[in-house]
């Protein structure tokens, strides 16, 4: 389970509003906007595993921003700014990710004490 929580920033192309509320209404941005933002999250977040999207988040986010600049286009709508404010990966996950970075640093410490310093030494 993925939480991502966007910040857009975002004003309608001023000779297209009366087309837009003609085709759309008045509450055109409470239609819009939350829909062509989740359709943009689920298709550019399932390109990713859970991993990339935390190391690759600068990434994530100039892709979604790209693709709803482009999507908003299509509605008369001009999005200035896109931003991940939150990401937020289920516990499971991060239980995950923490025994992970456990069992590397324990592989590490075992690869360093056969292959480290010289264990030679006198024999009684």
């Amino acid at each position: 389970m993925v939480n991502i929580k966007l910040r857009v920033l975002w004003r309608p192309v001023i000779e297209k509003l009366p087309q837009l509320y003609r085709e759309l209404g008045t509450d055109f941005d409470e239609r819009v906007l939350p829909s062509i933002g989740n359709e943009v999250l689920k298709l550019i977040v399932a390109q990713y595993n859970a991993e990339e999207l935390l190391s690759k988040r600068a990434e994530v986010s100039s892709r979604i921003k790209a693709e709803l600049i482009k999507r908003g286009a299509n509605f008369h709508l001009t999005l200035d700014d896109v931003a991940i404010t939150h990401l937020n990966l289920g516990q499971e996950f991060m239980k995950a990710i923490e025994f992970k970075q456990v069992a590397r640093q324990e592989a590490e410490q075992k690869q360093y004490w056969y292959s480290g310093p010289s264990r030679s030494g006198s024999q009684a």
